[in-house]
C-alpha cells in the first residue's frame, strides 16, 4: 500500500482534523516507510544440490590424467591461434534451478551429451536466434555456438530477452554433471556487446541490492545456498571483512601474503587471487605449489598429489593474509580424503602467476560479491 501525503497549503478540512487522526496517520506513514525498507532488504535464497566434479568424476573412470594430457594440448594449440580465447578452470558443479524460453521447455539431450537436459529453442515463443558466433574454451572442455536472446528464470527471478550462448559443438563435457554455466561476473569479460544476467536483472529492478551471496555447506550435500539482492546473515559468524576488487574484469583480489608455521611461503610482495565458486581447489604458480606440496608430505600421483591421511591431524594449517586479516586453511580442508588409506592434496599448480582460491577456501568463508561498491566480503561460515 502507497500513499500520496500532502505537500501544499492545508486545506480547511486538513486543519479541523483531530489530534487522534494525525497520530493514526503519521503510525501509517512508519508502516509504509518501514513496509519500504523490508521490501529493499528483500532476498533471493536458492538452494544448491553439490554434485560430483569433473576431477572426481574422471578419476573414478580413470580418465582424469589422460583428460588433462588431452585438454593441456588442445588449449595450447587454441589459445596459440586465437589469444582472446575465453579460459576456465576445471568446474565444481553446484546445481541451480534455471530454465530458459517461453513456456520453459526442454528436450532429448544430444548423443555426445546424453544424460543432459537441453534447451530446445524451436519450442520457446520468445527466442530470438542470431548468427553471431561465440567460442569459450574452460579448463573442463570447450565449447561453441550461436548467441541467442530469450525469457530466463533463475528460481523466481525472471530476466528477459537475456542474450546467452547456444552451444552447438563442445568437447570435454561428456561426463560433465551438470547441464550449462551460469556466469556471474564482470560485463568485460563476458561476449563484447552483451549484458551478462546478474547485470540484466540489476538493470531490470528485479533485485533490491546490486549483491549476491555463496554459502558452500562443508557436509551437507544439500546444505549450500546462493542468494541475490542481499545477505542473509545467519550463515556467517562475526562481521563481513570487506576486500576491494584489484581489477573490475573479473572477481580479482589481491593476497598480501601466504604463510605457514609463521613462514611466509608464497606471494611474497603480494600477488592476485581469482575467488571462484566455479573451482574446486587452490590453484597457484607451479613452483609455489610445488614447494606447499613438499612441506605437507604429499608426492605426486600422475596429475595429482597423495599424502598419508594420518599425517592431517600434524600438519598446520596455511593462511592466506588478505587485506590485513588472516584467513585459515587448516589441513582438515586441504587435505581430500578419498578412502581410508588414500588422501590427495586440493592444491594444484599452474602456469600462471594467479591464484585461485575455491571451494576449498570458499567453504570455510561465507562471501559476498559487491557489484554496487567492486568489493566482496568474506566471513568465517557457520
Amino acid at each position: 500500500l502507497l500513499k500520496t501525503w500532502p505537500t501544499g497549503p492545508l486545506s480547511s478540512m486538513t486543519r479541523t482534523r483531530s489530534a487522534s487522526t494525525w497520530s493514526q496517520e503519521r503510525s501509517m506513514k512508519w508502516l509504509v516507510l518501514l513496509g519500504l525498507v523490508a521490501l529493499s532488504e528483500c532476498i533471493v535464497i536458492m538452494p544448491l544440490t553439490k554434485t560430483k566434479t569433473m576431477r572426481e568424476i574422471l578419476r573414478e573412470k580413470n580418465l582424469l590424467n589422460s583428460f588433462l594430457e588431452e585438454q593441456a594440448n588442445r588449449m595450447s594449440d587454441d589459445s596459440a591461434s586465437d589469444p582472446r580465447l575465453t579460459t576456465h578452470p576445471l568446474r565444481n558443479a553446484l546445481d541451480a534451478h534455471l530454465t530458459c524460453g517461453c513456456p520453459p521447455s526442454s528436450a532429448p539431450a544430444l548423443p555426445v551429451v546424453n544424460t543432459h537436459i537441453t534447451f530446445d529453442h524451436q519450442k520457446s515463443s520468445t527466442v530470438r536466434i542470431t548468427r553471431r558466433p561465440f567460442r569459450i574454451l574452460y579448463g573442463s572442455g570447450m565449447m561453441n555456438g550461436v548467441l541467442v536472446y530469450d525469457t530466463v528464470r533463475i528460481g523466481n527471478l525472471v530476466s528477459n530477452d537475456q542474450p546467452f550462448g547456444l552451444s552447438l559443438h563442445q568437447f570435454g563435457f561428456d561426463n560433465a554433471p551438470f547441464d550449462g554455466v551460469l556466469g556471474l561476473s564482470y560485463p568485460r569479460i563476458a561476449v563484447p556487446g552483451t549484458i551478462p544476467i546478474f547485470d540484466k536483472l540489476m538493470e531490470q529492478g528485479a533485485i533490491s541490492e546490486p549483491v549476491f551471496a555463496f554459502y558452500l555447506s562443508t557436509h551437507k550435500e544439500n546444505g549450500s545456498v546462493l542468494m541475490f539482492g542481499g545477505v542473509d546473515h545467519s550463515y556467517y559468524k562475526g562481521k563481513l571483512n570487506w576486500i576491494p576488487v584489484s581489477r573490475t574484469e573479473s572477481w580479482l583480489i589481491t593476497v598480501d601474503r601466504i604463510s605457514m608455521n609463521g613462514r611466509v611461503i608464497g606471494c611474497e610482495h603480494g600477488c592476485e587471487a581469482l575467488v571462484d565458486t566455479g573451482t574446486s581447489l587452490i590453484h597457484g604458480p607451479a613452483r609455489v605449489v610445488t614447494n606447499i606440496q613438499k612441506l605437507i608430505h604429499a608426492m605426486p600421483y600422475g596429475s595429482e598429489h597423495v599424502i598419508s591421511c594420518p599425517v592431517i591431524s600434524v600438519l598446520p594449517p596455511v593462511i592466506f593474509t588478505i587485506n590485513g586479516i588472516d584467513y585459515s586453511v587448516p589441513a582438515e580442508a586441504y587435505i581430500q580424503k578419498i578412502s581410508k588409506t588414500l588422501c590427495l592434496s586440493s592444491f594444484h599448480g599452474d602456469n600462471t602467476n594467479r591464484w585461485i582460491l575455491g571451494d576449498v577456501f570458499l567453504r570455510l568463508y561465507f562471501s559476498v560479491y559487491d557489484r554496487g561498491n567492486d568489493r566482496i566480503g568474506l566471513a568465517p561460515a557457520v
